[in-house]
């Protein structure tokens, strides 16, 4: 598939790449922040890390895309999911 075919596809259901990367990275500037109370960012493993990074990118792309696009939504669980099952 031609790479600006995919780009296009891609812009018509997520939107704009800028708009999605500022929302994606101001979601993921808060859940690093310093907290005052509970155990904060640094204190989870690398996969719970990974999957709230990446659910932070498909919330992302709810807000700033297709919030009809089911397939976003059934991501989020899917790394919700992942998470939950490396709880101790």
């Amino acid at each position: 598939m031609d790479i600006e075919k995919t780009l296009a596809e891609r812009g018509a259901r997520y939107g704009d790449f800028t708009d999605h990367a500022v929302m994606a990275q101001s979601l993921q500037d808060c859940m690093r922040s310093p907290t005052t109370q509970g155990a904060g960012w640094e204190a989870l493993s690398p996969d719970k890390k990974q999957a709230l990074t990446v659910i932070a990118d498909k919330i992302a792309r709810i807000l700033t895309g297709d919030p009809e696009y089911t397939d976003n939504w059934h991501d989020i669980q899917g790394y919700a999911k992942l998470a939950e099952d490396r709880c101790a």
